[in-house]
């Protein structure tokens, strides 16, 4: 490799410019050993998915099995593969997968904010949280019961949290006679949207905007929800 020699000293220094054929040399700072540009590639943090995006991934995707498949046919595996994440990371966010489908069927945290409005107001709230649910988060809170006939004994469990943690909480926020009746139906009502609009994709209904929507259909489920 050829030198320039600085008029100053005499001295041969680096060269500013590469032969040509040679690669730059790395700038080494001062007091530590040079650093090539391969080995910083190497050495350089990879970025982390945020854990709480990984999980919500995960659970949508086991929504999504959950809705097609027999619990006992779903794999970590295919809850990876379509949540774009690794088995093992699975197992560290949710300990096995029991544990995981324990949080897929259960209803507290979609029931929590499903019926957070005062009573006046519910029956709106719930249309355009169930809808918005659907286009905007891709998770109906109340939809999967619909899947409970396919899961055999886990059915079972669908059912009885969807009954406590939905119908009977309702139930509990309503004054006057037939308050359980009353909850049930309106549960009903806002199920029957969500199947036409998220399952049987009804065209004219999906083409209608939200607020034309909850404008309509709102009313029906306040109906079941005052004495």
């Amino acid at each position: 490799m050829s030198t320039v020699t600085t008029p100053q000293s005499g001295r041969a220094a680096s060269p500013t410019v590469p032969v040509s054929g040679e690669q730059p040399a790395t700038v080494p700072v001062p007091g530590e050993p040079p650093v090539s540009a391969a080995s910083e590639r190497e050495t350089a943090p990879a970025p982390r998915r945020d854990a709480e995006a990984s999980k919500a991934a995960i659970l949508r995707a086991a929504r999504y099995l959950l809705a097609r498949h027999a619990h006992a046919d779903i794999t970590l595996k295919a809850v990876a593969d379509r949540a774009g994440v690794s088995a093992p990371l699975i197992l560290k966010y949710f300990g096995n997968k029991d544990a995981l489908f324990a949080r897929v069927m259960s209803f507290e945290s979609d029931a929590d904010a499903l019926l957070d409005a005062p009573l006046e107001e519910l029956g709106r709230h719930m249309v355009r949280h169930l809808l918005e649910g659907q286009t905007q988060r891709g998770a109906d809170p109340v939809l999967r019961i619909v899947f409970a006939p396919l899961q055999g004994e886990q059915g079972d469990i669908l059912r009885a949290n969807f009954r406590t943690q939905v119908s009977e909480r309702l139930a509990g926020r309503l004054s006057g006679p037939d308050a359980g009746l009353r909850a049930e139906l309106a549960v009903s009502t806002l199920l029957g949207l969500g199947v036409m609009y998220g399952i049987a994709r009804g065209t004219h209904l999906r083409a209608t905007t939200i607020d034309t929507i909850v404008d309509r259909y709102a009313p029906a489920v306040q109906a079941q929800l005052a004495p």
